[in-house]
Parts: C-alpha cells; structure tokens; sequence
C-alpha cells in the first residue's frame, strides 16, 4: 500500500503546521449493521482531527480483528478490506502523534490479548504520567511507545477482572486527558478523563449506539445525538443497552482551542454550535481592533466564520481573495526544489483583480510559528494589497499543550518569546489584533472556570511534571 510521505499535509507551509489534535475516535454496537463502513465513514468525518494513520476493530462476538496501516482514511480502506471486517459492534481510529512516532507500531486501535480475550482500545487525547503508568507493567510487556499502548495493556492484564472493573480501578490513576473507546469481543466501552478535555459523544441508531469524538461525526452516519459522555463517566454498551458507571467526580475543563480551531465547524460543543461560537469570535474581534479597510478576507478555511463575523460587525465587506486547492493533501511525490521554492503557493493562490489597490484585512484563527501568515502578507503585498491588516481569531498561543495538541515547547511558538508588536513586524503586517482570552471565552458562552485555557494563559489545570512529558518520552526512556 502506498503511504504519504507527509512532507505536503493539508497545511500551508509543511515548516509551520497549524495546530494538531492527537485523534478522532469512533466506536458502533449495532448487531445487523455493516459496523465496519458505519466506523470508516464516522472516522472519514474525523479525518481533520489526524492524517498519520487509521485503524479499524472489529468482533464478531467470538474474536476481534484490527486493521490498520499508515496514511489517511480513504488510503488504508478499501470496499474490499472493509468486507473482511464483519461483526456486531467496532471501533476506529484516526492519528495524529502527540505521544511516539508516526510510525506502523503506534496506529491504532491498539489490540491486546490474554486468557481472559481481547481488548483494542483507541484514545484521543495525551496523557501526563505515562512513565507512572509504564511502571506497573512487567519489562518487555509492550513494543509501541505511546501512552495509549500502556492503557490496553494495563486494562488486559488481569484475565480474573472484568474490562468494566479494570477500567473503574485504572482511570482514576491516569493523569491527562483521555477520551477512549474500547471493545471486547461482545461489548463496547466508552470513558471521558474526570476534566473532560476533549470531546465524546454518544447517539443512537435505530439498531445500535454510536460514540464518537464530534456530533459531526453522528450526523454523517445517520445516528441521532443523545448527550455528552459526562467527564469522569465510564459507559457500558452491549444487548441490554447503555450503562453508565461514575469513576472519578467531574471537574469540567474542556479544551478551548476545539472551539478555535481543531473542531469542525458542524459541531456541536456543550450545546452551541462551533460555527456560530467562530461567527461571533469575529464580531468580538471587530469591536476589539477596529480598522479602516475596503475588504475582509479570510485565510481559507480556518479563518472563514471569524471573517464572517469581522464584516458583518464591522460593516466592511467580506471577500474570497485567496483561492485555496482543495484537492491537495497529502502527496506521495516528493516536490522539487523549484516547486518547494514557490511555498504556499502550491495550495493557496491571490485573486488579483480581488485584491489589487484594496486595504485588506485577513482574518486566521492562530498563529503558531509565524512563518505561513509571513508569506501569505507578502503574497498579498505582491498582488497588489496597499495594505493588509492581520487579525487573528484566538489569543496569542504562548504555552505548550501537554494534553494532545502537538505543541510542546514554548520554542515552537512565535508568541513564546514575542510580543504583538514584534510578531507584527516579524510578518510584515500593517497592523495585527488577536481577540482577547475575555473575549474567546465568552463567544463559547461557557464560564472560564470549566475550560482549559492553559496555552493561552499557561494555567494548566492538571499539574504537569515536565521531566516526564513529552512526544518521545516512552522513546527517550527506551
């Protein structure tokens, strides 16, 4: 099977990636069903959440297959695997690497077996206290090197407790956020972390039930939204339906940047939709940094709600002045050094006529290295733009995530070490405004006291022992 080389993703500049979610996770219990397309089509609405691998499980009631490969949803499915994959109830899985490399051993689900049967499980999220974890496992126990590897064979490894059990007894041990679903032969089984950090959601089909990491995700297969799986909650799904079990108290801290960012559009966080919380973000930031222009224009996609937003508040008119080719993903060519030298140009290209003699004001959700809106300024400075006017739909991005977002080093981040000011001259904008941490937080309508706000503000609200963090730490202690 041909495998993405990953050096063109769905960024604009492969050197300064937009934030990455760790995973999409998908999980079906319909007897009678064809589960395994119901999951590839439930994680190809995921696909945005991780481009590196992709997995399927699937049990009949006697046994579980897995099969899973490197590349994205489409690439490693085929109607002809997916008949192969038969049974009553699945689960999936598409990564993003937050914790290991991007490499075969550490797709997932994850499959462990023991006297007691099988058990795959994939996760989204990024835990803290991995080696903790690791500990408690006999040396030599298991070959990949993330942190959701160590989960599986933890919950395996008592054939005399049922997974249920084990899991109630396990979860309260493990620090970070973790949203899981998992399977034994017969049963799935679906967990949020005590903080709720990342999104889970249960519905329902007319012969089954569907977890999953977005609403979009339910939508897409026909199921029919039910409610969030409550942080700290352990669901039990089998012939005699949903089970809830409580293993830790709730202390809602839900991420921030899903709203930002990382979730779709169509989604629906906490009961508001994440286009209308990105509409209102823009017409927050209008009122916020103000300016004179002729023209708001979005960076394609990730900034379109928030100019929506900007020109409906600031009476400004919104425009397409930046053409984006949605046909490139990942490549399995390797550019040539002509092509390479040309950058963003590949995937987004300046409508001339649109931009030429206008004072634009660009609207993007986040800045992270700095280095795509730097070319997109000067792209639009060499269309024709007198001015351009960069405003940015989140908070400066200061801290690391350690909690599945793929940055983890104050380094990797522009606004680590810059102030506004500088990050304007260093992108060689007029002007540049982000929308205050007030600001995003109350667009979302929920209090700043149940989200995770740590990149923006540093305040991490589990504590993290640096010394133990990190995408290679299971690697580094190998």
């Amino acid at each position: 099977m041909l495998k993405g080389d990953g050096r063109l993703g769905h960024d604009l500049d492969p050197q300064d990636h937009a934030p990455r979610d760790a995973c999409g996770v998908f999980g079906v219990w319909a007897p009678g069903e064809d589960v395994s397309k119901l999951t590839y089509y439930g994680l190809y609405a995921l696909q945005h959440r991780g481009q590196e691998s992709a997995g399927i499980a699937v049990s009949e009631g006697s046994r579980i297959l897995v099969y899973k490969d490197m590349g994205l949803v489409a690439q490693v499915f085929d109607e002809s695997v997916l008949g192969t994959l038969r049974g009553h109830l699945a689960i999936g899985h598409c990564r993003y690497s937050t914790t290991g490399s991007s490499v075969w051993e550490n797709a997932q689900p994850t499959l462990s077996s023991s006297d007691g049967g099988g058990l795959a499980l994939a996760h989204n999220g990024n835990l803290i206290n991995t080696p903790e974890l690791m500990a408690r496992l006999p040396a030599g126990t298991i070959r990949a090197t993330t942190d959701t590897e160590v989960l599986t064979s933890l919950l395996a490894r008592d054939p005399g407790t049922s997974i249920e059990d084990a899991a109630a007894d396990l979860f309260p041990k493990v620090k970070g956020a973790y949203s899981l679903v998992f399977m034994d032969e017969k049963t799935l089984y679906a967990a949020r972390d005590p903080q709720g950090i990342r999104p889970l959601v249960l519905g329902r089909l007319e012969r089954g039930w569907v977890v999953a990491s977005e609403t979009a995700a339910l939508d897409i297969v026909g199921a029919t939204f039910l409610r969030e799986i409550e942080p700290g909650e352990l669901l039990r799904i089998d012939e005699r339906g949903v089970r809830s079990r409580r293993f830790a108290l709730a202390e809602p801290k839900g991420c921030l940047f899903e709203y930002v960012y990382l979730a779709r559009p169509d989604t629906t966080i906490a009961g508001r939709g994440v286009q209308a919380t990105r509409v209102e973000v823009g017409r927050r930031l209008a009122r916020e940094h103000p300016i004179e222009g002729d023209l708001v224009i979005p960076t394609p996609e990730s900034g379109t709600p928030a100019a929506i937003g900007y020109a409906e508040e600031s009476g400004i008119p919104y425009g397409q002045g930046l053409v984006k080719n949605s046909y490139v993903g990942r490549t399995f060519i390797q550019p040539s050094q002509t092509i390479r030298q040309l950058g963003i140009r590949l995937k987004l290209n300046p409508l001339r006529e649109v931009i030429a003699g206008k004072r634009l004001i660009v609207v993007d959700d986040s800045i992270v290295r700095g280095n795509t809106q730097r070319a997109i300024v000067k792209m639009l400075r060499e269309a024709g733009a007198t001015e351009v006017h960069v405003r940015i739909s989140s908070p400066p991005v200061s801290w690391p995530c350690f909690y599945g977002i793929d940055f983890a080093t104050k380094a990797e981040l522009i606004a680590g070490s810059k102030e506004v000011e500088e990050i304007r001259e260093s992108i060689g904008a007029d002007s540049l405004g982000f929308i205050s941490l007030e600001g995003l937080t109350e667009a979302t309508t929920l209090p700043a006291d149940r989200l995770c706000r740590a990149c923006f503000n540093g305040t991490y609200p589990i504590p993290i022992d640096r010394d133990n963090v990190g995408k290679f730490v299971l690697e580094a202690k190998a």
